[in-house]
């Protein structure tokens, strides 16, 4: 971090801002947290229910509607990959408002030609094409964010960035949408959902006046396609940087893929009913977004690594086929047991939290390439959960999906373990060349 930046987030004046930079929030960033948040609660409106609205409005089937979110889910990894790389040639602040400027015209078009006209080729180019927006809007932001804060309290600041961005998707998201969706219909909670993301867009790219966000990040003599290749190429040159963004994918893979079948299943076969499950999605991300910040902070403490392995890795592993199979056996007068496994999903979830902070520590020389390469993992699950649905929904049915996602968070556990910082593979080193010491004096006493 350089000088500029470390002077801006000295601890400010006010009260409010010292308790902000206690409790491991960049204070010169806070209303980007709070605009992050509104955006994230519009974008996530209609998290619960798009899929299956698609597929009586123009769509046909939930096939069909599945194909519109995987095109959604192309747009989003191209863009999350993009995001920090133009990060670092426009600066964050400018990614940013290019993403909000995207997501308000294709969403808008969407509604209008898409839903409006049931439209279904209209649904996939508009609604694919809005997928480049939240990246570069929410994506950005984190690069601004890791650009600027302390390495001591990275762990922290990616907490409270994780807080915001899964506080309003799909958590408070889903929320407004119960209250929304008997009042002004579907449609109309769409509507909603483009006036909040406008504000919070507003509020972040107007409020935030920290100026490492403003500039370029990259040294002036940086091509543009010297950077995208750069952005790439560190996946090779830094395996372990390549490691950890398979391991983000995997991190909320299964989580976009149960989004778009876990709502017919929950809603019809169950019995809860659409105000049910959108109340269970809530219970879920809501837990979720305060573990965000106890493994965030926890993480500083225990290791980045260890936090991985044992809350996200292993924990979602057993916590998502229990999100599954628990509700399907004990059936719909059990709904508090929903509840229960839906938090523990949610808590555990948040496990993986400390991969934004130990992505760029990996190859601390190219943190703006290990940061591409991880918002690029965090698209590709926007792409990748949907496709595993759509491939294998058919064949192998729910049951069969929810234990190919389990499976996916075992592999990922076994890939953390490769995951070691610099000093780390340093002192193994050191301490492995002190024990042939040892042993070699041993053997010739």
């Amino acid at each position: 971090m350089n000088e500029s930046a470390t002077a801006e987030l000295s601890p400010p004046g006010s009260g409010f801002s010292r308790l902000l930079t206690r409790w491991g929030l960049p204070a010169p960033l806070f209303l980007g947290y709070v605009g992050l948040l509104l955006f994230m609660i519009g974008d996530g409106v209609e998290s619960g229910f798009i899929a299956p609205y698609m597929a009586d409005n123009g769509a046909g089937t939930e096939i069909k509607a599945s194909y519109v979110i995987t095109v959604y889910g192309v747009a989003v990894m191209l863009a999350s990959w993009l995001s920090g790389a133009l990060s670092e040639l426009w600066g964050p602040r400018r990614v940013m408002l290019i993403g909000l400027a995207i997501w308000l015209v294709f969403d808008v078009l969407f509604l209008i030609l898409g839903l409006a006209g049931g439209n279904y080729p209209a649904m996939l180019i508009c609604y694919g094409l809005r997928g480049f927006g939240y990246p570069m809007f929410a994506f950005g932001f984190l690069v601004w964010i890791t650009a600027v804060a302390p390495v001591a309290r990275l762990g922290a600041a990616v907490g409270w960035f994780y807080f915001a961005f899964t506080g309003g998707l799909p958590t408070l998201g889903a929320l407004v949408a119960s209250f929304t969706n008997p009042l002004v219909g579907h449609y109309g909670t769409l509507w909603v959902s483009v006036v909040l993301l406008g504000i919070g867009g507003l509020v972040a790219v107007l409020g935030v006046r920290q100026r490492t966000g403003y500039r370029r990040l990259a040294p002036p003599e940086v091509k543009p396609v010297q950077s995208l290749v750069s952005s790439v190429s560190i996946a090779w040159r830094k395996p372990r940087v390549g490691i950890g963004m398979v391991v983000r994918v995997i991190n909320t893979a299964p989580e976009f893929g149960m989004l778009v079948f876990f709502p017919t299943i929950f809603i019809s076969q169950i019995g809860f009913g659409e105000s049910r499950w959108l109340l269970l999605v809530s219970v879920i991300y809501g837990t979720n977004i305060f573990f965000n910040l106890i493994f965030g902070v926890l993480s500083d403490r225990i290791g980045w690594r260890t936090t991985i392995f044992w809350f996200g890795a292993i924990g979602c592993a057993l916590s998502i086929l229990l999100l599954y199979f628990v509700p399907i056996a004990m059936g719909a007068q059990y709904y508090w047991l929903a509840l229960i496994v839906g938090a523990l999903y949610g808590a555990t979830l948040a496990g993986f939290v400390p991969i934004s902070a130990l992505l760029p520590s990996l190859a601390p020389e190219h943190k703006g390439g290990a940061m591409a390469l991880l918002n690029l993992g965090a698209g590709a699950a926007a792409f990748v959960g949907p496709a595993i649905v759509s491939l294998f929904l058919g064949p192998a049915g729910a049951a069969g999906v929810v234990i190919i996602f389990a499976a996916l968070y075992l592999v990922a556990a076994v890939l953390v373990r490769f995951l070691k910082l610099p000093e780390e593979t340093e002192q193994a080193i050191a301490a492995d060349g002190s024990l042939q010491e040892v042993g070699q004096k041993v053997s010739t006493t």
